[in-house]
């Protein structure tokens, strides 16, 4: 495909057969001869202004009589992006997570570490990519996360590539994670919900399939119309975070909704947004932010995870108002798609109290 160009110098497109986007820059090196460079595609984190600093990054270097591609490095110098790239290639075929592994790499480390001698890197260098991490309001797990996949970086090179190195990561304590996450919503603020967002097609679907389905945000954005089963009111979910897919239901009601919007999609259209590709994850995060802090969120801290409201927390009202209902937990599992059945448990003190009335009546003649 011809490539696109965007509003910044240098800067250009492809759309992608698969729906992706691939980004790359041009830029004249120190003989004053046009180059091109593939930056990267959007689905592992790669965005225009990332382009765009990566294209002002080379004319720095270019600036200074170097080549910005140049791979004649001193002995043993290989930088962290060397590693990135080995663990990723190597990893493809196994890793069913791979690209959203890589573009984490993109979009929090590459960006302080990916050019630094990987023989410079010390524990307080990761130290410091930690605080920087937590400093745009990451959640501990994730800050955890990210931390935890440059350490398997390294490790995978020391024991795979025969890397002579002691891995920086060690002795860096991870932060202490609140997974405790209480709050859901209660049937009268699912309504509020479904009020407020009833005039935008898009946010009031992906709220509905969230509440319905109970699928994380990427499953929700990556369900195409011919995931949706008409006849059996189910949906094939994707689940981005494990592999796999498995089935979701909805209600008889919502099932007109659905054939109503969707008559008009083509079978691999995405039913969530532009429809021809999905929407980005951060991009619904902003959408919907605004609308669950004016409902939800009004005076509590923004680092109170307990308490605020969030996309995944539709995830977790799905769980806990089928668990209220008195669902079994196990079918209960089976539609959030835990691997663990200890996923699930927390939800089991939401159940109605069954047993008294059982045992009352036990031995009763």
């Amino acid at each position: 495909m011809s490539r696109i160009k965007t509003n910044s110098t240098g800067v250009y497109f492809n759309r992608l057969k698969n729906g992706d986007i691939s980004y790359s820059i041009t830029y004249k090196n120190e003989y004053g001869k046009l180059k091109r460079f593939n930056v990267g595609k959007k689905s592992n984190g790669i965005n225009q202004t990332y382009a765009k600093n990566k294209r002002a990054e080379f004319i720095n270097i270019i600036n200074l009589g170097e080549d910005p591609l140049a791979h004649k490095k001193k002995k043993n110098q290989i930088v962290l992006d060397d590693l990135a790239n080995i663990y990723f290639e190597d990893k493809a075929d196994e890793n069913k997570t791979n690209d959203r592994q890589r573009g984490k790499y993109n979009l929090h480390i590459q960006p302080i570490l990916g050019t630094k001698n990987i023989q410079t890197i010390s524990k307080d260098d990761v130290i410091k990519l930690q605080k920087v991490i937590k400093s745009k309001n990451r959640a501990a797990k994730s800050v955890n996360g990210i931390i935890t996949l440059l350490k398997a970086i390294i490790n995978y090179n020391i024991k795979e590539k025969s890397l002579k190195l002691i891995n920086p990561c060690i002795g860096v304590k991870l932060l202490k994670e609140d997974d405790k996450r209480e709050k859901y919503l209660s049937l009268e603020e699912v309504q509020d919900l479904l009020g407020e967002v009833c005039n935008n097609e898009i946010l009031y679907h992906f709220v509905k399939m969230a509440l319905t389905t109970g699928a994380r945000l990427e499953g929700i954005l990556h369900i195409q119309k011919k995931d949706i089963n008409l006849n059996g009111n189910s949906i094939t979910i994707k689940d981005l975070k494990s592999g796999g897919t498995y089935t979701g239901f909805y209600s008889d009601e919502y099932k007109i909704k659905i054939e109503n919007y969707s008559k008009h999609l083509k079978k691999n259209d995405y039913f969530i947004g532009s429809h021809t590709m999905p929407v980005a994850g951060r991009t619904m995060r902003r959408w919907m932010k605004p609308v669950l802090d004016k409902l939800f969120n009004e005076g509590l801290d923004s680092k109170d995870a307990k308490h605020r409201v969030v996309i995944h927390t539709l995830r977790h009202t799905f769980a806990s108002q089928l668990a209220i209902a008195g669902v079994p937990i196990l079918t209960i599992k089976n539609l959030m798609n835990h691997a663990d059945i200890e996923q699930t448990m927390r939800y089991a003190k939401l159940a109605p109290d069954q047993g008294i009335d059982a045992v009352k009546g036990l031995y009763n003649v």
